[in-house]
């Protein structure tokens, strides 16, 4: 169902709440993909402000992120550019994980309806209920998969933010979540915007990628997040030439974060520029090497089969064969979406090769990594007709 494809956009705006003062180390790390660290940071200012509901989500921000980056969701989204995500059940959430989460979640909503319930224009409050119905939706629809309680969560995100709008209309940060929202209610088919849940929301794609604009340059707090999410949208849109620029500042800024260089490198490739997509790589690759801070946290064998699906798409099937072998020699290591989908190419690189017998036993690979899998209908077809590139289609 199309819905649930496009939800996870749906509920990632809005989730933070301030990040002054004490937090800025734990969001400095949390940016850097140190979550272990921004954990520990989030910890110390609950601990100074144990009223505040902010510090709360803060905490289950970061210990929902690290699930999901464990999981592979932020690679499916950020770097892939898909949704749905795969995994493989040794990396499913552990129970004590999950429920100190949901203790964060509950502790943050109490202390915002504490608030509230002494004063319902209290705008620092009602976001902060705001950005907890967010976290929750998030997991709800991403690692719980109750989506339907999650898009609950998603409008109730919503509906507070509105309000946070109207009674302060300068708290330029609330508005992402009706961005993010706008943007994608407009691309859903039409009888899907008649779901209950989305009644009040019509859709809006211009506007809502200008309001993620206004947030990105203007807001205080969630500037990040809304040009995270501005670079989504520009990567469904085929705008890379506008995420270029983005990608670029977050790099600077989080230079810990190897996820927005792997971007870079496919929004270089999506304009054609394939000696900027190649270097990037190669920089990613020399930072490795080199020990730099968090290059650590990618493999050699997601490395390789990065680099080996750009050559694929280029029609350098012997570089593409030589790094996907890297990738599938190791690929019970490799997050559910990246293996199945570097066995796939590896039979598809075999075929445009003319050389079925070697791509055969790579589509079979595919099959038994993830036989549910969109990678896996795929690779089903070609085990028995073989792959031929459909040069009329851009990739």
């Amino acid at each position: 169902m199309a819905l649930w494809r496009h939800l996870p956009l749906l509920l990632l705006p809005g989730l933070l709440a301030a990040q002054e003062g004490l937090p800025a180390k734990g969001f400095e790390n949390f940016y850097n993909l140190d979550y272990d660290a921004a954990i520990a940071e989030f910890e110390k200012e609950i601990a100074a402000k144990p009223a505040d509901p902010e510090p709360y989500n803060h905490l289950a921000q970061a210990l929902l992120y690290r699930e999901l980056y464990h999981l592979g969701a932020l690679e499916s989204e950020l770097v892939t550019g898909a949704n749905p995500f795969l995994r493989r059940a040794k990396v499913e959430p552990k129970a004590e994980n999950m429920k100190r989460f949901d203790d964060a979640i509950a502790s943050a909503m109490q202390r915002a309806q504490s608030r509230i319930d002494r004063n319902p224009n209290d705008t620092r409050a009602l976001y902060a209920l705001g950005a907890a119905y967010g976290l929750r939706g998030t997991c709800g629809f991403l690692v719980r998969k109750t989506y339907l309680d999650a898009l609950r969560d998603a409008t109730s995100a919503r509906k507070l933010c509105n309000r946070v709008v109207e009674l302060a209309p300068q708290f330029i940060d609330a508005r992402m979540m009706q961005g993010a929202h706008d943007y994608i209610v407009s691309g859903l088919p039409f009888y899907m915007r008649f779901v209950g849940f989305l009644s009040g929301i019509k859709g809006d794609k211009e506007g809502g990628i200008r309001t993620l604009q206004l947030v990105a340059q203007k807001g205080e707090n969630n500037k990040m997040d809304a040009q995270v999410l501005l670079g989504v949208a520009y990567r469904r849109e085929k705008r890379p030439q506008d995420a270029l620029p983005l990608l670029a500042q977050m790099t600077a800024r989080y230079p810990r974060n190897y996820l927005f260089r792997l971007e870079q490198s496919q929004m270089y490739a999506d304009l054609g520029d394939k000696d900027k997509a190649v270097a990037v790589l190669d920089e990613v690759e020399r930072l490795k090497r080199a020990g730099a801070p968090g290059y650590e946290r990618i493999s050699w064998e997601k490395l390789a089969y990065i680099k080996g699906n750009l050559r694929f798409w280029y029609d350098d099937f012997d570089i593409a064969i030589e790094q996907l072998k890297v990738a599938t020699a190791k690929a019970n290591d490799l997050d559910l979406n990246t293996s199945v989908m570097a066995w796939l190419r590896l039979g598809q690189s075999y075929d445009m090769k003319k050389q079925h017998a070697l791509a055969k036993p790579a589509y079979e690979a595919a099959v038994r990594t993830a036989p549910q899998s969109d990678a896996a209908k795929e690779a089903r077809r070609y085990a028995s007709s073989g792959y031929v590139r459909d040069y009329t289609k851009e990739p």
